[in-house]
């Protein structure tokens, strides 16, 4: 009976991946190295926002750092939480009170680190918010290019041109009904420049690239015209959907480094 009992232990061992925990310092560090924070001019700081405890046995990750990710992810029981948008941002008022202290107190109160990858989760070549929405689509991608090379470019898998209300219900196919097609170019679209998140002020850089359509999360009113005038159809696909990407795949590469247990929690955004 007992040797029945250790060739199941055994079983079990090489069928369920084992959790194992990381020390908050060596993941704040291998973070730092892994998505170069150092690289990158930002508006927000890259890395730990908050201090928790000293281990982390389980992640959470989400888009933004609201107040019911962070409720969730304390009833998750969550060790860590990284995202995308963290809690502070340049030009914001410093002080912890209404919102921002709740946000705050519950981290510390559950004793939760915070993460958070502005930039540096944007750009990143295997993980970024680019690269997880070219999988998405199944865009080729041949470069990048603009401010800290933020838009990448390349075309659709198959290389054949379409008609910018194809290229528009492709995207709604993958990222929901939140889907806008603004603009539209005159002729067929094939090579497409993209940068999730607010990316309209980087259009002009693929305007100067020829791309014949440009798709982000989220624009403002002027890009409309500007993108009318450049004959340049434009696409947005919701800032929050563009940027889900990033923060599932940097959990699955945690998950596989460190054997750590990862879950992703979505709160969402019309936006």
């Amino acid at each position: 009976m007992r040797n029945a009992e250790s060739l199941n232990s055994m079983q079990e061992s090489f069928t369920q991946p084992r959790v194992t925990a990381v020390a908050r310092e060596s993941l704040t560090q291998h973070l730092s190295t892994y998505l170069d924070v150092r690289k990158f001019k930002d508006v927000a700081p890259n890395g730990l926002q908050v201090e928790g405890t000293p281990m982390i046995h389980k992640l959470v990750v989400g888009v933004t750092a609201n107040e019911a990710l962070i409720d969730a992810a304390a009833n998750a029981q969550a060790d860590a939480l990284l995202v995308h948008h963290g809690l502070f941002w340049k030009g914001d008022d410093p002080r912890i009170v209404g919102f921002h202290r709740r946000r705050v107190a519950q981290l510390i109160a559950r004793n939760i680190n915070l993460y958070a990858y502005h930039l540096p989760l944007d750009a990143h070549p295997d993980v970024g918010n680019n690269v997880q929405l070219a999988k998405k689509l199944g865009l080729n991608v041949r470069g990048a290019c603009g401010d800290q090379d933020l838009v990448l470019y390349g075309e659709l898998g198959n290389a054949i041109p379409v008609r910018p209300a194809v290229l528009a219900a492709f995207c709604a196919r993958h990222f929901g009904g939140r889907v806008s097609l603004f603009t539209s170019s005159t002729g067929l679209v094939q090579k497409i420049a993209w940068c999730t998140g607010a990316g309209g002020s980087l259009l002009r850089d693929a305007i100067d690239l020829g791309a014949e359509a440009f798709i982000t999360g989220e624009i403002s009113e002027h890009h409309i015209h500007i993108a009318r005038e450049s004959n340049v159809t434009l696409i947005t696909i919701g800032h929050h959907a563009s940027e889900r990407g990033g923060v599932m795949a940097l959990a699955s590469y945690l998950e596989k480094k460190f054997s750590l247990s990862t879950q992703f929690i979505d709160v969402d955004s019309p936006l």
